[in-house]
């Protein structure tokens, strides 16, 4: 090796060096950068950003979940609907097309004639078919349970639509207008009921529940015997819709 070799691979090294300390400031400047709800990059050796304190972290040891008791659930009272698209940037339905993240259902017994109305959205399933069809990985489930689509793979297939048994998955075929920063959107997408991680991350319970008149909505960790979802759910033998399927939704009903 000549001199010049030499000089040139102490320069690359230099410039190498360099570039790493670069990197290495800007990793700790960051911190943490979210992808996605409960989604982080994180900084190798570093905490969280403070920005980021006092948010909740998805955690296996957490399932949340709804109990909803159709036997306190009104008919005529749609709280719960308007609740949820306040909260999320959602315009308000107009029609039956229109999209909805939460949606009344009423059940007639074609026996007795009795009717029971109550809320239906995604069930957050611990086996969701939306996350299995998805060709990109935008359909994802968190470590706590909820069930979430990234807008930002998400190519507008639509299997996921598909997928789901409960017909909680819309798409958004507009232009949207009314979306809000912490509920990102966008036209091309599908979306559903996200149990207003934005708000459970924060150590709130989802707008449907807080606003529900009648406590016919319950929000909780499934996981913890001693909540007070989870001793409910005993106490009613609560039980999913559609049990059969083998999906295991995170959303117990209970009158239905």
């Amino acid at each position: 090796m000549n001199r010049n070799d030499s000089c040139r691979d102490r320069e690359i090294s230099e410039t190498d060096r360099s570039r790493r300390a670069f990197l290495a400031s800007v990793a700790t400047a960051m911190g943490a950068v979210s992808l996605a709800p409960g989604i982080f990059l994180m900084s190798v050796g570093h905490e969280v950003a403070a920005a980021d304190e006092g948010v909740r972290r998805a955690s296996a040891s957490v399932r949340w979940g709804l109990l909803i008791d159709a036997t306190r659930c009104r008919a005529d009272c749609d709280a719960c609907v308007l609740a949820c698209h306040q909260e999320n940037g959602l315009p308000l339905p107009q029609s039956s097309a229109d999209v909805r993240w939460i949606r009344k259902v009423t059940l007639r017994d074609p026996k007795s004639g009795a009717e029971r109305s109550f809320p239906a959205m995604c069930m957050h399933c611990a086996h969701p078919p939306c996350v299995d069809v998805c060709p990109t990985g935008a359909s994802f489930k968190r470590a706590d349970g909820i069930v979430l689509v990234n807008r930002h793979t998400c190519i507008g297939c639509r299997y996921c639509v598909m997928a789901c048994p409960y017909k909680a998955r819309n798409f958004v075929h507009a232009p949207v207008t009314t979306q809000k920063p912490e509920v990102p959107r966008g036209m091309g997408c599908a979306e559903g009921c996200t149990l207003c991680v934005h708000r459970v991350d924060q150590g709130k319970e989802p707008a449907c529940v807080a606003a529900c008149p009648t406590g016919a909505l319950l929000f909780g960790d499934l996981n913890d015997p001693h909540s007070a979802i989870a001793q409910r759910v005993r106490e009613l033998n609560a039980r999913p819709l559609r049990s059969d399927l083998k999906l295991d939704p995170g959303v117990r009903f209970f009158g239905v």
